[in-house]
């Protein structure tokens, strides 16, 4: 499926090699560990009730006959949990006002663990049962009787915030949660009014459901002869949840939970968040005195686990007729759902406002945010959130500008691209993009997708019945989330830093142990890579440990396209750490002055005299027994490092999407997609490549089939596989990609993110393509999903 152009490797080195991920075999064979393989002895089995209708009061609940059922154990509902306090919180939306359900230690409250007096969304949950059996469990369920009162919906952010509309919570007048702004509003209105030309969009970036392969699942095991718990769960921050769970739920001691994440099978940013059954597992394994399991279905986590984008907004561009951009401006309205999730207030504000000028000099620029609560399901992070939302809010108002005054659409990209000699260049939205050269990305882009070559294939798919059109995106991502500073001042309530530590045995043989937490990164394989490039040896002798509380040091987790930029170079100065060490040590056992000593290839050596040397294996042996070693020199190697960098990292890139449109039936067919990516220095190509790739066709699902359908009464039409389209392989294209390299100033490895980047412009191609396909129609917008119904109501005549 991929054809790639401009391969690099470092010379000499391990980074940058194209080795194969050594997490695939047991993945490949299926010996993976999931949360639903782990079956604990006595393990009870859980069952969730969650609310069918979207906003109602509850006027009693009935878990007699549920009881009494064959199996069960315990039917538990908000009553007993009186005690738990709700989740959490931690994103609120910096610098301004904002109103949250309230929590006891005044911080942001989200949701109780269960709900007891009104629901707010289809799904919210009200009861557990817990069995002998999945199957009793599930059947035990459907005997717990809840009498609702129901009451009005509102499942739009902008209705909600009408006046007269349905009141969600008590602490939140108007249903809002903050109004937030970034930018220079009075600078940009004025840049509007005198502008030669203007454009308008009303865009709708619809509501999306997050797929992961791996629904999510929670097992609780209590042990009353110590008093500690263990919470085996799929999530993206084992370390962030047992201090969310310990200090800020459950009110236990930090020491006293442990969490682990086995494999998890994919994210997308759904599993780093604080949900109900997490606390529930371990509560009610202390109730039983035995492990409690739950794990999700498909349509339970379309109804529960949090979901994407939700923005309509109002955007406008300013320029003059000679194609210089001269000012935009957005207003939106974000859908936060039902209750605000771990970090939904931040993702719907801030990664989207600070975004939207993207590789473009913008004199003026401005952002408004509406963060509205709504009867649907909490708003998340999902690959490339916030940034993917603002990528295409830009790329479309620059083709609806180009068009506007007769300008090709790469010419008006190209004269309005940041130079190279600006960076670091404010964007004049909160964001200084650490390093950057756009021309030669962009330009490669459109020399390997043949975009000269454009008219004389429009011509060609015509003679076949076919509409071929071209839609350009370039795109910056704010990744690499830390430094920790920064991100208070956006309103995170906790550090963003990461940690690694690195052991080596007596055998010469290496552990490295992360904070991160892998969903399918192969993070085992890229920072043995890293720990083996710095210290000169074989990565098949290191081994990484990530994902276990106990085992690991503290860390942040895996979001934002961070593992690479910030837990690789942790574990780049770890190793950085060893070797200095090393050196040290090594002029003590090479009797020599340490200016003398030479590392290299994981050893020591005198310098002009390689016979006078100690291999790597050697070394660990002679720290390991620590003889004859000075008082400032430690025995053993092991050390750790904490990095947080000075700022973020920002990758871009251009992408170009070609499709045909078929006149007669409205049916979009992605025939070429080229992605040229910047994500600075890359460790292992291979792995990146297929990152590009899953994020490409995320995209594309997002432009052409994907969409959380809400009815009138909040129900979630779109609640399975059956009714929610996702791309098959059918449906993706032939991908050409390239990459240019900026490397980043703000880590040691000069890397920046690239597991979500090519999911950010995706979206804004196609529709760019489409609508290029269709212009001569005088269609000027299509609203996502691109459906062949959609697009064939557009071509008999309808809204354009």
């Amino acid at each position: 499926m991929t054809t790639v152009t401009g391969e690099s490797t470092t010379a000499g080195g391990v980074l940058g090699q194209p080795l194969d991920s050594r997490e695939d075999p047991q993945l490949l064979r299926g010996e993976a560990v999931y949360v639903a393989d782990i079956d604990l002895p006595g393990t009870a089995h859980m069952a969730i009730l969650g609310s069918p209708v979207a906003h109602a009061r509850i006027l009693s609940i009935d878990t007699a006959e549920a009881e009494r059922l064959p199996g069960v154990l315990k039917v538990a509902t908000a009553a007993d949990f009186a005690d738990v306090m709700p989740l959490p919180c931690i994103w609120i939306p910096g610098g301004v006002e904002s109103h949250f359900p309230p929590h006891p230690y005044g911080l942001p409250g989200a949701r109780p663990v269960l709900t007891g007096d009104t629901v707010r969304h289809v799904g919210d949950p009200i009861a557990v049962v817990v069995a002998e059996t999945p199957r009793q469990a599930a059947a035990a369920l459907t005997a717990v009787r809840v009498e609702y009162e129901p009451l009005p919906v509102v499942t739009r952010a902008d209705e909600a915030l009408a006046e007269g509309a349905p009141q969600l919570h008590e602490a939140v007048p108007g249903n809002l949660n903050a109004y937030w702004t970034c930018g220079d509003k009075e600078r940009t209105d004025a840049a509007i009014d005198r502008a030669e030309v203007t454009v308008e969009l009303d865009l709708v970036n619809q509501r999306t459901i997050n797929s992961p392969i791996e629904p999510r699942g929670a097992v609780g095991d209590y042990n009353a002869a110590t008093g500690e718990y263990t919470l085996y769960a799929s999530t993206q921050g084992p370390h962030n949840h047992r201090f969310l769970l310990s200090a800020l739920v459950l009110g236990i001691p930090f020491n006293k939970l442990r969490v682990i994440a086995p494999t998890v099978g994919g994210s997308f940013g759904t599993k780093g968040y604080l949900y109900p059954d997490m606390a529930l597992v371990l509560l009610l394994s202390k109730a039983l005195g035995r492990p409690v399991k739950w794990v999700d279905t498909r349509t339970g986590l379309m109804n529960s686990t949090v979901q994407g984008r939700d923005h309509r907004q109002h955007v406008t561009l300013a320029g003059t007729r000679d194609g210089r951009i001269t000012a935009v401006r957005c207003t939106s309205y974000a859908n936060l759902g039902a209750y605000p999730s771990t970090i939904g207030p931040g993702v719907a504000t801030a990664l989207m406002g600070r975004s939207i000028t993207g590789m473009y000099e913008i004199p003026a620029a401005f952002c408004e945010v509406y963060a509205a609560f709504t009867n649907t399901v909490s708003l998340g992070a999902q690959r490339g959130s916030g940034r993917a939302e603002a990528a295409f809010l830009m790329e479309r108002l620059v083709d609806r500008y180009a068009a506007e005054i007769g300008m090709d659409p790469a010419e008006v990209r190209r004269r309005n691209l940041v130079p190279k000699e600006k960076f670091p260049y404010d964007n004049g939205l909160g964001w200084t993009y650490d390093s950057g050269n756009y021309a030669p990305n962009f330009e490669r882009a459109l020399e390997l997708a043949g975009y000269a070559d454009m008219p004389a294939r429009k011509a060609a798919a015509r003679a076949r019945g076919k509409r071929l059109g071209v839609g350009l995106a370039t795109y910056v991502a704010i990744c690499g989330v830390g430094p920790s500073t920064r991100m208070s001042k956006e309103g995170m309530l906790g550090g963003t830093w990461e940690s690694a530590n690195i052991r080596v045995h007596p055998t010469g043989e290496v552990t490295v142990t992360v904070g991160s937490a892998s969903t399918g990164q192969s993070h085992g394989t890229v920072f043995a890579m890293v720990a083996a490039d710095e210290l000169g040896i074989d990565p098949a002798q290191v081994q990484v440990y990530e994902g276990d509380t106990l085992k690991a040091p503290y860390g942040q987790g895996t979001y934002g396209s961070r593992s690479y930029s910030m837990a690789a170079p942790a574990v780049a100065l770890t190793a950085r750490k060893i070797k200095a060490k090393l050196i040290r040590a090594g002029a003590v056992f090479l009797n020599v002055p340490e200016e003398k000593v030479v590392y290299e290839n994981g050893g020591v050596h005198e310098a002009g005299n390689p016979e006078n040397a100690k291999t790597f294996a050697e070394l660990a042996m002679a720290m390991w027994y620590g003889w004859g070693l000075p008082p400032d020199i430690e025995p053993a190697l092991d050390e750790t490092t904490h990095f947080d960098p000075p700022d973020f990292n920002y990758p871009f890139g251009t992408h170009v999407a070609v499709v045909e449109v078929d006149e007669l039936t409205g049916e979009t067919e992605v025939v070429d997609y080229t992605a040229v990516d910047d994500a600075g220095n890359i460790g292992n190509p291979k792995i990146v490549h297929g990152q590009i790739e899953g994020s490409i066709v995320h995209g594309l699902g997002q432009a052409l089939m994907e969409a959380a359908e809400y009815d009138e009464n909040g129900i979630l039409l779109s609640a399975d596989l059956t009714r929610y389209a996702l791309p098959r392989a059918a449906d993706v294209p032939f991908f050409t990609l390239d990459r240019t390299v900026t490397p980043s100033p703000h880590n040691p490895l000069g890397a920046k993110g690239a597991g979500e980047i090519a999911t950010v412009p995706p979206a804004a191609a196609v529709v760019n393509a489409v609508v290029d396909a269709l212009a001569d129609l005088g269609v000027r917008h299509i609203d996502m999903p691109l459906t062949p119904e959609k697009v064939w109501r557009v071509l008999e005549g309808g809204d354009r």
